[in-house]
């Protein structure tokens, strides 16, 4: 097989790569603030539409510098309100259906799925949601006799505060708060509080580690 030559992508239309690269940032949403000036020409117009659209038909209320990918599903009453901060970001595939507040700076990757229930979810700044977390602010009655499906819905809604970290596959289950800085390892499903900056994993999650304990970072 001989090798294709150096910049082949150059023998495509623009709007090819344009598209391709829609693409990388409906699925790698985090690299939208580090796009070039002469990308944000295309980008910044395109996320324009997208928010202004949501915000049209649901009440979806979007702060400067947000990103939301083609394909993920916000659906948000009146009452039922999603409010995304400043600087976050909504990946590819993932469902929000609110009463959501997502707080600045926040990661939400691909194929997660948040429902607010009643109580709603609240997500603090700087919170890193990796793909596929579910988070469920409500719950069925469990009574045996009757269907599920028959009986009431409670909901007391879910916190994740400040710099909280949820690997992918978390799941996190209604009337739970996660403290600051805390860190849930991947498929972990969460039944009870996490104090911050504790490092919990399992099914049912438990405590593993805590952060005060590891390695201070020091850049460069």
């Amino acid at each position: 097989m001989s090798e294709l030559p150096a910049n082949h992508w150059r023998n495509y239309p623009a709007a090819d790569l344009i598209s391709q690269h829609k693409q990388r940032l409906n699925y790698m949403p985090w690299l939208y603030p580090k796009l070039k000036p002469k990308q944000l020409q295309w980008a910044l117009p395109w996320q324009q539409q997208l928010q202004a659209k949501l915000s049209a038909f649901e009440t979806v209320q979007f702060a400067e510098r947000c990103f939301v990918a083609q394909t993920a599903q916000l659906f948000a009453e009146p009452g039922r309100d999603i409010v995304v901060g400043a600087g976050s970001h909504v990946g590819a595939d993932s469902f929000l259906h609110g009463p959501i507040r997502i707080g600045a700076n926040v990661g939400i990757n691909h194929g997660c799925s948040f429902d607010g229930g009643k109580a709603g979810i609240v997500i603090g700044d700087h919170c890193r949601i990796a793909a596929n977390v579910k988070i469920y602010a409500f719950n069925h009655g469990l009574g045996s006799n009757a269907l599920v499906v028959e009986q009431p819905v409670s909901s007391q809604g879910v916190v994740l505060g400040e710099d909280v970290w949820l690997g992918t596959g978390v799941a996190i289950c209604d009337g739970v708060t996660i403290g600051d800085h805390a860190v849930i390892g991947m498929g972990s499903v969460v039944t009870k509080a996490v104090p911050e900056y504790e490092i919990w994993a399992g099914n049912p999650a438990v405590k593993i580690g805590d952060r005060r304990e590891k390695a201070d970072y020091h850049p460069g």
